[in-house]
């Protein structure tokens, strides 16, 4: 059985897992591979461990029986590249289920419960960005109500130069 539940910091390495694996199969002919094989657990942990996290952000863990296999991460709506947020707009910041558990419905019940937590809040909107070449994840939002809202932007993945399109998602909450 799932849970899905609030992060707890026995949970960051779990996190990290799901995370590099998600990118590394999720973004495979998307991403650079020499980033994508350069990914590593450890270091994606330890860059949670001591990054300072979003005032009113969340994050909530699909947990079976002990093991992470999915994630979300959300909150108030980041602005100037991260720097400051918008707490009138809600976003949401990741979702990733490790792939041996795609099509189980993990990730549909992450969003759920980020949208329910976000509309909680008070929250009117939420927002997302989803890189333009990934039409997997694409599907997964249009398929969850959510639809582009005209914005774009350029995502660079950390330690690279490459240029990746983005497209914003939004839904009224």
């Amino acid at each position: 059985m799932v849970d899905i539940r609030p992060l707890t910091d026995a949970d960051i390495d779990g996190v990290a897992v799901v995370h590099v694996r998600s990118w590394q199969v999720a973004y495979a002919g998307i991403v650079p591979a020499e980033h994508l094989d350069r990914m590593d657990p450890a270091v994606n942990a330890e860059r949670r461990r001591t990054r300072a996290e979003i005032p009113g952000s969340r994050t909530l863990v699909a947990d079976d029986n002990g093991t992470v296999v999915g994630f979300v991460s959300f909150g108030p709506y980041r602005v100037d590249q991260g720097d400051g947020v918008n707490p009138a707009l809600g976003e949401l910041y990741a979702i990733y289920v490790h792939p041996d558990r795609w099509h189980a419905g993990i990730g549909r019940r992450l969003l759920r419960a980020a949208r329910a937590e976000l509309t909680a809040a008070g929250y009117p909107v939420m927002r997302l960005w989803v890189l333009e070449d990934n039409h997997r994840s694409r599907r997964f939002y249009s398929r969850a109500g959510l639809a582009p809202d005209g914005e774009r932007s350029i995502y660079t993945p950390r330690g690279t130069t490459v240029e990746l399109p983005e497209i914003r998602y939004s839904a009224r909450l």
